[in-house]
């Protein structure tokens, strides 16, 4: 799989993102969120989309919307890729050796096994995030960008975003406040459970925008 370049020759942007962008969106629900920006954009050639989920999973899960969304994205030029763990993610045979400008996680989640105040519950939260920045500290280009959209109210705040990323050599660059009105289309799902296809309230959130810290800088705050 070649680079990959928008169609558009003017760029066009959906709020942080850029058709001129190689974009890898990971964790993908209905994939409504890749939608909006291949809309946006005019194209979806410049990106890679993907779930942990199967694809049979994906259109059993979000039948009112994953068909559409899949086969708009698939018309406008998007690589998807299904069953894909964002913690081996790197190793994966249509992701070796690429390197992308920015890579979003929305919203991730272990899967509910506790109460979300619980420790045991918040220790798995951030294993699956600590974990998604290694791979992605690999797979991004020098100057490049990390992006975790997450809650910022209690206990999603007891995460400690920021810390996992700075363990792995990811400096925050801005903390942006995110609204959903912002993505046109754009429905945040459970994912997990029964309910897996209802929406939640997302409350007071951010995006959180990393980059990577020069070598020398990120040897002395390991020592």
């Amino acid at each position: 799989m070649g680079e990959a370049i928008a169609d558009t020759k003017q760029e066009k942007r959906v709020v942080h993102y850029s058709s001129k962008q190689k974009i890898l969106l990971v964790g993908e629900g209905n994939f409504s969120f890749a939608s909006c920006l291949a809309k946006g954009f005019g194209s979806a050639k410049n990106m890679v989309a993907t779930s942990l989920d199967s694809r049979e999973s994906v259109l059993a899960k979000y039948s009112n919307a994953a068909p559409r969304n899949l086969t708009e994205l698939e018309d406008r030029g998007c690589v998807i890729l299904h069953e894909v763990d964002v913690h081996t993610m790197r190793q994966h045979p249509l992701l070796l050796d690429q390197l992308f400008d920015r890579i979003v996680f929305n919203f991730p989640h272990a899967g509910f096994v506790f109460m979300e105040n619980q420790k045991s519950q918040i220790k798995l939260h951030q294993d699956l995030v600590r974990r998604f920045f290694n791979s992605a500290c690999e797979m991004l280009k020098g100057s490049g960008e990390v992006h975790v959209t997450h809650k910022t109210s209690h206990p999603f705040s007891k995460w400690e975003i920021v810390k996992l990323a700075e363990e792995v050599g990811l400096c925050l660059v801005e903390e942006a406040s995110f609204s959903r009105g912002d993505y046109p289309g754009y429905l945040n799902k459970r994912g997990s459970g029964k309910k897996c296809n209802r929406t939640f309230p997302i409350g007071l959130c951010s995006t959180y925008k990393f980059a990577k810290l020069p070598l020398l800088e990120f040897s002395q705050t390991t020592l």
